[in-house]
């Protein structure tokens, strides 16, 4: 055997070594790639976190602003709104986001609530038990009696006090 004995032993031995290093190559290759999965998902996460942040921030100051139909505004304004490189949201163009927002709900007060409440035949409410209270319409004409004339006149008058003490 001799020599040959001796080279097949290192060839035994050598063939380890390169198993062993294709093995650790391999170990670090996958390292290597979970190391950038996770990364990613970093990436994905602060994403997220940011965009829930700005979302909060946009819905807040329309609230602050009194709109009540936040989810709708919210849903025109959103890609119009972005961060900066220091941090503070801004609207497209530079303005700043409370600006931004202030313009736009002027420019759309239906999304604010209603001055009024009630609307267009809307009862007031403060109703007396006697039956005298209390005009149609259809019954104001031309020739009325005084009496009837002045009670109309003593109904618009109470309707108008109503409706200023809401303001």
């Amino acid at each position: 055997m001799g020599e040959n004995g001796e080279l097949e032993a290192g060839s035994g031995d050598l063939r380890s070594v390169v198993r062993a290093v294709i093995e650790e190559f391999a170990g670090v290759k996958t390292l290597e790639s979970r190391v950038n999965e996770l990364i990613a998902e970093n990436q994905r996460a602060r994403a997220k976190a940011e965009e829930a942040e700005r979302s909060s921030a946009i819905r807040a100051e329309l609230q602050r602003m009194g709109v009540a139909k936040i989810d709708l505004a919210y849903r025109a304004v959103k890609d119009d709104i972005y961060r900066s490189e220091d941090g503070r949201l801004l609207a497209q163009g530079g303005a700043e986001m409370r600006d931004y927002l202030a313009q736009f709900v002027g420019e759309n007060p239906e999304l604010l609530p209603a001055r009024v409440s009630g609307g267009s035949g809307a009862s007031g409410g403060e109703r007396s038990g006697g039956g005298e209270r209390g005009v149609e319409i259809d019954k104001i004409r031309p020739g009325m009696s005084a009496e009837e004339l002045e009670r109309v006149r003593q109904e618009v008058a109470r309707v108008a006090q109503q409706t200023l003490r809401g303001f």
